[in-house]
């Protein structure tokens, strides 16, 4: 019998609270900042730091994993852990965060110094305390009271966690440090904790996140700018090709007017809307937090849904010829578009890449040459509903918080859809974040007392996978 009792955890966490926070607070002061050269030293401390708590948590395996890049440039390091089970027939999972951290200076606004933690009026404020090191490090607790709530001298699970380095900065190497360690990162489950609930009174579980794929499209006319009294209206302008592209990028309905676009996009279901529309939304406030004056989107859906669960396609800008002061009356030589589009569930990445090289090329007249560059994309991932282990996850999140669990979906993009690629295993999503938490903002902090509900379900959910999981009963 493996469920944790509840009082035993609870107990556990309350006896080591204080030194928990210690040792966050220790982690939180190393400025592990990804973006920035000059603190590549930091970053391995980081690492190096958080491998040696691994260790003194009681994973026999913890390792600081080089990264690199294509060219063979050295990269930031991730840490990798490990603890088996000892169980045969226990599942493997694997959880995912990040070690890095985004650029912070009291310049910048805040209120105390973003690198030395400061724990008042039941929070931690410094840089990375919610993004992502008290997320990744509530796992330490957890397991312990797991164990000291149980008996047990391992896990339930065969526990592997793997923390990255480079998040921060788009995860250049990730892929390619996935690839190279798939054996040992093999797994049944992937928790990525790396992610947030809707609110402090509303408890939710993510259920998968879209896509992205984008590109710069540059279109070349005239050998150089011409004059527009001369030619103007008798040759190709790239600007106002670039203007017909961006006005062709949706139909009447703002549905994405690429053909082939929504090729093999998993429809919303009735239960998925019907959990969508349970949440609180106040669409007010939400655009106040978006600066925006309105909404806007595919005719049919709601807010949640379009940003939650539907493919789209976004003008992140567009330029060409002259933009200085007074008029210059000429036909430019060039113009730019970058587009962005997110994916859901069932689109394919090259498709959609096809589907836009096409959709370009049909609509340019002779003499505009284009050129299409997709630096990058980040697969979409969906996790069923009645997934046995995100049945699981909502079982051991209910227990911590004493409430019914709701459902979101992420509308942004990272690297878990390529765990979940790689590793062939499904994505689950443990957050106890709040969008107040200040995400990359001044003053970031978490709450305490929701940090310690993390704590709590990592501690109940290694035990409830054992229980009623078998891995291979429902792969989808």
């Amino acid at each position: 019998m493996t469920r944790t009792p509840d009082s035993a955890v609870r107990s556990y966490i309350d006896q080591h609270r204080a030194a928990f926070l210690d040792e966050l607070a220790a982690w939180v002061r190393i400025p592990s900042v990804s973006a920035d050269p000059a603190r590549a030293g930091e970053s391995r401390r980081s690492a190096e730091w958080l491998a040696d708590r691994l260790r003194r948590t009681g994973f026999p395996v913890a390792e600081v994993w080089e990264t690199e890049s294509e060219s063979g440039a050295p990269g930031l390091p991730a840490v990798y852990a490990e603890w088996p089970s000892g169980e045969p027939a226990a599942p493997t999972v694997l959880v995912y965060g990040h070690h890095d951290v985004q650029p912070a200076a009291l310049a910048d606004g805040w209120a105390t110094e973003p690198f030395e933690p400061v724990i008042a009026d039941g929070r931690m404020s410094g840089r990375g305390a919610a993004d992502d090191k008290g997320q990744v490090f509530f796992h330490t607790l957890g397991v312990r009271a797991h164990l000291a709530a149980t008996g047990r001298t391992a896990p339930a699970v065969n526990l592997k966690l793997l923390i990255e380095g480079e998040e921060e900065s788009g995860s250049p190497n990730f892929v390619d440090l996935v690839r190279r360690h798939a054996d040992r990162l093999a797994c049944d489950a992937v928790i990525v904790s790396d992610t947030g609930m809707w609110a402090e009174d509303t408890p939710t579980v993510c259920t998968g996140a879209r896509g992205l794929a984008d590109c710069q499209i540059d279109l070349y006319g005239p050998d150089q700018d011409i004059h527009s009294g001369s030619f103007g209206g008798a040759v190709p302008n790239p600007a106002t090709e670039a203007a017909r592209l961006a006005a062709a990028l949706h139909d009447d309905d703002r549905r994405v007017a690429v053909p082939g676009f929504y090729d093999g996009a998993v429809e919303l279901t009735e239960l998925d809307r019907e959990l969508f529309a349970a949440l609180p939304f106040d669409e007010q406030r939400w655009l106040e937090v978006a600066k925006s004056h309105g909404t806007l989107g595919e005719a049919g859906y709601t807010t949640l849904e379009r940003v939650w669960a539907r493919p789209t396609a976004e003008v992140n800008g567009i330029w060409g010829g002259y933009t200085g002061p007074g008029g210059k009356t000429i036909v430019p030589s060039s113009a730019h578009l970058k587009l962005s589009f997110r994916l859901v569930a069932g689109q394919d990445v090259e498709h959609v890449r096809s589907a836009v090289r096409d959709w370009v090329a049909a609509r340019l007249p002779a003499g505009i040459r284009h050129e299409i560059v997709f630096p990058g994309a980040t697969r979409p991932c969906l996790t069923p509903l009645d997934h046995p282990a995100l049945q699981s996850m909502v079982r051991s999140m209910g227990r911590a918080f004493g409430k019914e669990i709701l459902f979101t979906r992420e509308g942004g993009s990272g690297p878990a859809a390529d765990l979940q690629d790689i590793l062939g295993a499904p994505v689950l999503f443990l957050g106890i974040s709040v969008p107040s938490d200040g995400w990359h903002s001044v003053n970031e902090k978490i709450e305490l007392d929701l940090l310690f509900k993390g704590v709590e379900t990592s501690a109940y959910l290694w035990g409830d996978l054992a229980e009623t999981w078998t891995p291979g009963e429902q792969v989808r």
